[in-house]
C-alpha cells in the first residue's frame, strides 16, 4: 500500500523523470519554471480602448413659465413651422414634463411667448411686407442675439446638470461660443457652410468608417450639428492637422473622440480636460498609472505633455523631440561634473539614448534613478 502523502507526489515524480532523463528533462523543467514565473510577472494589458464616455447629466430644472395668455402652445406654432415642430418632437426635450406645474416643454419654453407674434403674422394674410413689419414689431427670441444671451436661455434649465453648470466659466463661453453654435434643437435650421471646401484625413484613402444617417447621428449625439470630431475641427483646424501626422491618437480611425479627454462645457482643469493633469492619460494608459515608489517628477508637475504631444507627432511614441536623449536634456542639465554621477561632459553622446539605462522612465518601485 502506497503511504506517500499526496502532496509529495509531484516532487517525487519530477525527481524520477530527472533521474531517468537527466539532460532532456532538466531543461524542460527549467523552461516550465521560467514560463510560470514569466506568466506571474507579466504586466496587465498596456492600453485599453476607451469606454463610451458617459454623456452629460440628464438633471434638469424646467424654467418657470408664468401663467399668461401670451402663451399659445406648440400647435399654434405648427401652422407655420411644421418642420421645426416635427423635428423637435423627436428629441428628448419634447418628453420633459414638470409634474408639479403640469407643464411640458415646448417651443415657447425656449423662444418665449408667441401669441403677439403669431397674431401679427396671421393678420398679414401672406403679404411679405406686412409679415416683415409684424416680425419687427412683435419679435420672438430666435437665438440670434449675443452669445451670452443665447446661452442663458439654455442654462435656465441646464444649470443643475453635472457638466453644463460650469459652462459660464468655460473657455468656450469666454471666447463667445454659445450652446447653439454646437447644438441645434431642430435639425432643419442647420445649413452647412461649404465655402471653405472639405478637408479630409489621409486615412480616408485607406479605409472608410460606417456612418449613420444625419438625423440618427443628431439624435444620438447630444443634438450636435455635426458628429465629432468634425464639429470640433471647424474651430480647431490645427488639431485636425496634428491628427494627420504618422503618430497620433486614434481619433481619425473612429476609436476615440474629443470628449474622451476634454469637457467642452467647462472644467477646473487645464485645456478643459476631464481629469486633472496626467490622470486624463492614464484612464487608457493604465500601465503608466502606478503608484510608484520612485516617481518621474515631470509627470506629476507638468504631466504627460512634458514629453509627449497628445494629438499627433512625427516622432515615435508621440515624443516632443525626435531623439529621446535631447528630450531628457531639456530638464536634466545639471548632472555633468557631479561626484558619483557616471556621466562625463558630453558623455550622453557616446552612451546613446538615456533609456538604455533608465528603462522605467514613467516610474520605478526599485530604483530612485529609474534604472530598473
Amino acid at each position: 500500500m502506497l503511504r506517500t502523502p499526496i502532496r509529495r507526489l509531484p516532487l517525487l515524480a519530477s525527481r524520477v523523470l530527472i533521474s531517468r532523463h537527466p539532460r532532456r528533462t532538466a531543461g524542460g523543467v527549467i523552461l516550465v519554471a521560467m514560463g510560470m514565473f514569466g506568466w506571474a510577472a507579466r504586466p496587465a494589458s498596456a492600453q485599453k480602448i476607451p469606454v463610451a464616455t458617459a454623456g452629460p447629466s440628464l438633471a434638469w430644472k424646467l424654467a418657470p413659465q408664468p401663467a399668461s395668455e401670451s402663451y399659445v402652445g406648440a400647435e399654434r406654432c405648427r401652422s407655420c413651422h411644421k418642420a421645426e415642430v416635427t423635428e423637435f418632437g423627436k428629441t428628448a426635450h419634447a418628453e420633459i414634463k414638470d409634474e408639479k406645474a403640469h407643464k411640458a416643454m415646448d417651443c415657447e419654453t425656449c423662444h418665449g411667448p408667441g401669441k403677439a407674434h403669431s397674431d401679427a403674422v396671421e393678420a398679414a394674410h401672406g403679404d411679405d411686407a406686412q409679415i416683415a413689419a409684424a416680425l419687427k414689431q412683435y419679435p420672438i427670441f430666435a437665438f440670434r442675439g449675443a452669445p451670452k444671451e443665447n446661452a442663458e436661455r439654455c442654462m435656465s434649465c441646464h444649470i443643475s446638470s453635472k457638466e453644463q453648470e460650469h459652462f459660464g466659466a468655460s473657455t468656450h463661453a469666454s471666447i463667445g461660443v454659445s450652446c447653439n453654435d454646437c447644438h441645434v434643437t431642430h435639425l432643419v435650421d442647420e445649413v452647412k457652410d461649404l465655402s471653405k471646401g472639405g478637408l479630409t484625413y489621409p486615412q480616408a484613402y485607406f479605409f472608410t468608417l460606417p456612418k449613420l444617417e444625419e438625423e440618427t447621428q443628431w439624435l444620438r449625439g447630444s443634438l450636435l450639428k455635426r458628429p465629432q470630431p468634425e464639429l470640433c475641427f471647424t474651430c480647431h483646424p490645427t488639431v485636425q492637422a496634428a491628427f494627420a501626422l504618422p503618430m497620433h491618437h486614434r481619433v481619425p480611425e473612429g476609436f476615440m473622440k474629443c470628449t474622451d479627454c476634454h469637457t467642452p462645457h467647462g472644467t477646473m482643469n487645464a485645456f478643459q480636460l476631464r481629469k486633472a493633469n496626467w490622470e486624463a492619460c492614464v484612464t487608457c494608459h493604465v500601465e503608466k498609472r502606478g503608484p510608484y515608489v520612485f516617481e518621474h517628477s515631470a509627470a506629476r508637475v507638468t504631466g504627460c505633455i512634458a514629453c509627449h504631444t497628445p494629438h499627433g507627432s512625427v516622432n515615435n511614441f508621440m515624443l516632443a523631440r525626435r531623439q529621446g536623449r535631447l528630450l531628457c536634456l531639456q530638464c536634466h542639465t545639471g548632472f555633468h561634473g557631479q561626484a558619483g554621477v557616471p556621466h562625463g561632459r558630453l558623455g550622453f553622446q557616446t552612451s546613446g539614448e538615456c533609456t538604455r539605462c533608465h528603462v522605467t522612465v514613467h516610474g520605478s518601485n526599485f530604483d530612485e534613478f529609474l534604472l530598473r
